[in-house]
């Protein structure tokens, strides 16, 4: 895959570009910036690193080198805890939420010296996790900032005029337009939001989605919950796969900065492909097994697995616990993904 004309492939992208292997020198692809040739670690068999998409303590980007998480305006750690219960009300004898959305256009920067012109949700990829529960009645005020048309569009079950299709209740919301999603939160479970105005793929590509969890009446047992939201980024705009794979926004930062848990602590991830261009992606975790809850529309576990798949829009529940302390890597398991920035750490502490 790729241009024929620049030769910038996603396999190009890893061995001539900003991602490499530990302790090599960094090089953003043709297609995006240019630097520097690239020396990658060789390994002991004397075959090129390049060859194997990194050293042989795996890629990442050059040592020592993160994106600018404040200029960027959103950080994928924070990301990870940040729930979002918009402001509460009342009406009738029924709790109204409420939320402000507004969709920008901002440049952000996706790897060490490569710039990503987004379409965001209040300003970070992945937008805001949204979250309420089930039966309450939800006003989502949605302004459109940025200089394309644009909607909101909920998974779950709602009025058609709600649906954030174009042409079906308020359509298109155009630049400089605001308007009104309201309907009741059902079923409970893990969803998603995203912009679907054509061409949907690019919409979506570009950076609109964001999660949505409805809670069930009787809350789940007391956990460390974290989000995790599967993506790419095309960057040669060529609609043909993706330069770089990561999660909450940022590939490799769960490298540089491992999430953090508690021995013997109930850990739930709230897991969620919006993947584009990639008919499927996985989570896999080493060291350990996980309880998965498909969609989190049912309080029983419907396996006991330490990888599953899921195809774009999917999502599940993993509910685990990490008996042992120490550093448990966790990747989509297709290699090419993680290789270019689908994998970071748990860090198990006591």
């Amino acid at each position: 895959m790729g241009d024929p004309a620049t030769g910038a492939t996603r396999r190009g992208f890893l061995a001539g570009g900003a991602l490499l292997g530990i302790g090599g020198a960094a090089v953003a692809a043709r297609s995006v910036s240019s630097a520097a040739p690239t020396q990658l670690d060789g390994h002991r068999d004397g075959h090129a690193a390049a060859a194997h998409g990194g050293g042989v303590t795996g890629p990442t980007f050059r040592k020592g080198k993160v994106v600018d998480h404040r200029a960027n305006g959103f950080h994928p750690t924070e990301i990870l805890r940040d729930f979002d219960y918009g402001t509460v009300g009342s009406a009738g004898g029924r709790t109204v939420r409420s939320w402000e959305v507004v969709a920008t256009d901002r440049e952000i920067e996706v790897a060490p010296g490569v710039r990503f012109p987004a379409w965001l949700f209040n300003g970070r990829v992945p937008g805001p996790t949204l979250r309420c529960t089930e039966g309450e009645l939800l006003r989502i005020s949605f302004t459109n900032g940025s200089r394309h048309p644009h909607t909101m569009h909920f998974h779950g079950i709602h009025p058609a005029e709600m649906d954030g299709m174009p042409g079906i209740g308020a359509g298109l919301i155009q630049p400089g337009q605001t308007t009104v999603y309201e309907f009741d939160a059902s079923p409970f479970g893990l969803h998603l939001y995203h912009c679907h105005v054509g061409p949907l793929a690019e919409h979506i590509a570009r950076g609109m989605y964001g999660t949505f969890i409805v809670d069930p009446p009787q809350p789940r047992p007391p956990a460390d919950e974290l989000v995790m939201v599967q993506h790419g980024y095309n960057t040669t705009f060529d609609a043909e796969g993706n330069q770089l794979y990561a999660v909450n926004g940022i590939p490799f930062h769960y490298m540089h900065e491992p999430i953090r848990v508690k021995r013997g602590a109930l850990v739930r991830i709230y897991l969620v492909n919006v993947l584009e261009y990639d008919p499927v992606n996985s989570f896999h975790i080493h060291g350990n097994f996980f309880d998965y809850y498909p969609t989190g529309t049912r309080t029983q576990p419907a396996d006991y697995t330490d990888t599953i798949v899921q195809g774009q829009g999917q999502r599940g529940i993993c509910e685990l616990r990490f008996p042992h302390p120490g550093r448990y890597m966790f990747h989509a398991h297709k290699s090419e993904f993680a290789e270019l920035g689908w994998m970071g750490f748990f860090e198990v502490i006591a």
